[in-house]
């Protein structure tokens, strides 16, 4: 989709209201849930800044506590990006060969895209390292605790669907892809969401950092065999004419009505 058909349809998006699509539905239903796990997060690491530390060195055996029913909920999810779910956006799915339907393109054009998108993706990883490596020091100096980094991190773990939903700087400022089904470092969420885990020397934290690295890796190694999956120049299923899902009807009806707002 060109930039003026992108615009085309968001102002319609505006005119005609958001059509509320099953996907749609379903990632709306998960953020109301991300909402209620970080919510109820805050309210115990207000309260019980100190015994949070102590819970993610408590082993189960001991006795079931929420940051091992938060370990067990995080452990799920990222499992399900590593096996076969047809369940997941197309946002994942568009790695597997059975959702690849070739599109005529130029090669050369398909290379300039991808030394493009790896370039900005190699930027977002080291902001991304550099910004968290600031809290890891911060930690190892005795400054913050473990219960901080894992507020931190369920913190991530709802900014990951504001930043499907509502609004990614990532994808803003850095990729300029056009939606979420498009984008190039998808599945990076769970990497950069459990990035501060690195450095709590816990079984739960080190388990849950190494799986994401595990998805990265998994979801890299996709991207470099086969990247003319990932672009909508050589792959129809991603090009908006055929999209079924449309989880990105809020998204850019929220930058649509602030783009008008600012130019009045």
């Amino acid at each position: 989709m060109k930039r003026e058909e992108l615009k085309e349809y968001t102002e319609k998006a505006v005119t005609c209201g958001i059509r509320k699509t099953r996907e749609l539905k379903f990632y709306l239903f998960k953020f109301a849930i991300r909402i209620a796990v970080f919510l109820a997060f805050l309210l115990l690491y207000l309260t019980n800044r100190e015994n949070i530390t102590a819970m993610m060195f408590q082993p189960i055996t001991e006795g079931f506590t929420f940051v091992h029913a938060l370990w067990i909920l995080f452990m799920v999810i990222m499992l399900s990006h590593l096996i076969p779910n047809n369940r997941l956006s197309m946002a994942w799915k568009k790695a597997k060969e059975s959702e690849y339907r070739p599109a005529d393109h130029d090669p050369l054009a398909l290379a300039k895209y991808v030394q493009k998108q790896n370039v900005a993706a190699l930027i977002i990883m080291l902001v991304w390292l550099s910004f968290n490596a600031i809290f890891g020091i911060l930690c190892l100096l005795g400054i913050l605790l473990p219960a901080d980094l894992l507020m931190l991190t369920v913190f991530f773990f709802l900014c990951d669907y504001i930043c499907i939903l509502i609004f990614c700087p990532f994808q803003t400022f850095f990729m300029k892809n056009k939606c979420c089904i498009n984008c190039r470092i998808y599945d990076w969420g769970h990497f950069m969401m459990f990035t501060p885990m690195l450095f709590i020397p816990s079984f739960y934290s080190w388990s849950l950092f190494f799986t994401s690295l595990v998805v990265l890796l998994h979801w890299e190694i996709s991207y470099a065999r086969h990247p003319e999956r990932f672009w909508e120049g050589s792959n129809k299923t991603l090009q908006c004419a055929t999209c079924k899902e449309r989880t990105c009807q809020l998204k850019n009806s929220i930058r649509n009505s602030a783009v008008k707002r600012f130019a009045k």
